[in-house]
């Protein structure tokens, strides 16, 4: 028997894309629960069933934006053969992904919610921790090119993660405001010769 609340036929998948799309439109606190059941095609008892709560729905929709519509920037900075490439990649990359007229602009992580200093908060936390997993990644590439001599030794790491992550944000935020794709790749190639600044600075 379908569970209860949950309509006969009910497709969970489906429903978790209409709501990650919807969140990533209107952020979490700019979404009411009418919003969502409307989106999603369920009445509440079935999202509460199918979800446990609007935090915990949010949850799982960044985490599916994650997954699948932020994985070609971060294989462009996983993936490249040197650091170089990986940077240019990362940014050219980013561009790409915020200008795509089949997506909502910008990025979910970025955008996904009301920016405040309440760590208690599920929805913010939940996109802050991310950010700062974003931060590490960027910098463990940078330290794997430090370890492979394609950076000094006294390579400023922390610094050039911060300036890469702070470029993507800013780009994301170009987007929301309603930058074209020419525009976005722009602040890419501004990005690009930041990079070149930060290597010559500790070349």
């Amino acid at each position: 028997m379908a569970e209860r609340g949950r309509p006969r036929g009910f497709d969970r998948d489906a429903a978790l894309e209409r709501a990650m799309r919807l969140f990533w439109r209107k952020t979490y606190d700019g979404t009411s629960l009418a919003d969502l059941t409307d989106a999603m095609g369920i009445n509440a008892p079935s999202l509460y069933a199918a979800f446990g709560s609007k935090d915990a729905l949010f949850r799982e929709a960044v985490a599916r934006y994650a997954d699948q519509d932020s994985t070609g920037i971060w294989c462009a900075l996983r993936d490249a053969p040197d650091v170089d490439a990986a940077v240019e990649g990362f940014l050219a990359a980013t561009a790409q992904a915020y200008a795509d007229p089949d997506n909502p602009p910008g990025c979910l992580i970025v955008l996904g919610a009301q920016h405040d200093a309440d760590e208690a908060h599920p929805a913010h936390r939940e996109l802050r921790d991310r950010r700062r997993h974003n931060l590490d990644e960027l910098a463990a590439r940078l330290s794997r090119a430090v370890a492979a001599g394609e950076l000094p030794s006294g390579f400023d790491v922390a610094g050039a993660a911060a300036f890469l992550l702070s470029v993507q944000t800013g780009m994301s935020i170009l987007a929301r405001d309603g930058a074209d794709r020419a525009a976005l790749d722009a602040a890419a190639r501004g990005g690009v010769l930041g990079w070149r600044g930060f290597r010559r600075l500790d070349s």
